[in-house]
């Protein structure tokens, strides 16, 4: 609400920039380069700063394979991805390019067993080969659990945000829900016209939400966790390609954070995940503000989520020491 002149003066400013660019978010995406692929897949590694040197193990963000990989990095200000390099992380993409004809057994034994495996054995050596710390998202959560069972692979530590395991239910509530989200979303625009930070947010989502409309994988998300579900994955685990892959076999630090308001991964379910980890040495579990998307990178999550997960993360450094980056001991050279 308009509630005194600075407040007049940021809703004009925030009204202009609309009228003049369509937007008042800055939507580039946090600068990267392509390291490699994996399995096919492009491997992107973010720039550090020039000022920032990278330390500790790095980290590999896997996103769901039925959404666009812009989840981790919606907007400047409101990217997680920007955050973790920010930090002081050497830090990597698996910009994926899925198969829109992949049915949902093929495309889960393909990430487990074929793009994660050789996106953390990439990684790995581009970081001079240290282990790797794999942040999932959603599906991207189950798939880095998954491939953590070949023991084999350099794998430090996985995080898990929003791991699904089951379908979405009650798809005609879930529709009036979505009725009333876009009536009071309608509402805070023009009620909060002068939160510019606000108005940014709902920009960069209603962005990612339309991408992920038109996106090749995103029909088989509820086929690929109904697959899960039927499997029990926190029993006897799951037969893909052949191999048996049991959650029991994980033999590294997990970090798991549920939503409070996640209809696709809801706390109960994460936890329940969670339990099937007999064999790691550490198992947190923590539940933060927020849905499906929100827990990940929604303006709470920077309070929430990202605290969690950067403690995990300077805990890796704790365990693994710091250690020179092959790219930063390739610059040094060249000096």
């Amino acid at each position: 609400m308009i509630t005194s002149p600075r407040s007049l003066r940021s809703a004009v400013a925030n009204v202009t920039a609309k009228a003049l660019r369509g937007q008042v978010a800055d939507l580039r995406r946090t600068p990267a380069d392509p390291i490699g692929k994996a399995a096919g897949h492009p491997l992107l590694g973010y720039r550090s700063p020039e000022w920032l040197v990278p330390a500790g193990p790095p980290v590999l963000f896997v996103p769901s394979p039925g959404a666009p990989a812009r989840c981790f990095d919606l907007r400047r200000g409101g990217s997680l991805a920007e955050h973790v390099v920010g930090t002081g992380r050497l830090a990597y993409l698996l910009d994926h390019r899925p198969a829109a004809a992949a049915g949902p057994a093929d495309l889960l034994a393909d990430w487990a067993l074929s793009v994660l495996p050789a996106a953390v054995r990439e990684v790995s050596r581009d970081a001079g080969g240290q282990p790797v710390q794999l942040v999932g998202w959603g599906l991207g959560g189950v798939l880095a659990l998954l491939a953590a069972t070949d023991t084999a692979l350099p794998i430090s530590s996985i995080a898990a945000i929003a791991p699904t395991t089951a379908p979405r239910r009650a798809r005609s509530a879930d529709r009036l829900a979505g009725l009333e989200r876009t009536v009071r979303r309608s509402y805070n625009t023009v009620t909060r016209i002068d939160d510019r930070d606000y108005l940014a947010q709902r920009e960069a989502v209603d962005r990612f939400l339309e991408a992920l409309e038109a996106h090749p994988g995103r029909d088989l998300t509820d086929a690929c966790a109904a697959l899960l579900a039927e499997a029990d994955l926190a029993g006897e685990g799951i037969t893909l390609g052949g191999r048996r892959l049991d959650l029991a076999e994980v033999k590294v630090p997990v970090l798991a954070v549920a939503g409070s308001g996640d209809r696709m991964a809801p706390p109960r379910a994460v936890h329940d995940l969670t339990r099937a980890l007999r064999s790691a040495p550490q198992v947190r579990f923590e539940i933060a503000h927020g849905d499906h998307l929100g827990v990940l990178t929604g303006r709470a999550a920077r309070r929430t989520t990202w605290s969690h997960l950067d403690r995990w993360l300077d805990e890796g450094i704790l365990r693994h020491g710091i250690r020179p980056h092959r790219r930063q001991a390739a610059a040094g050279a060249g000096r």
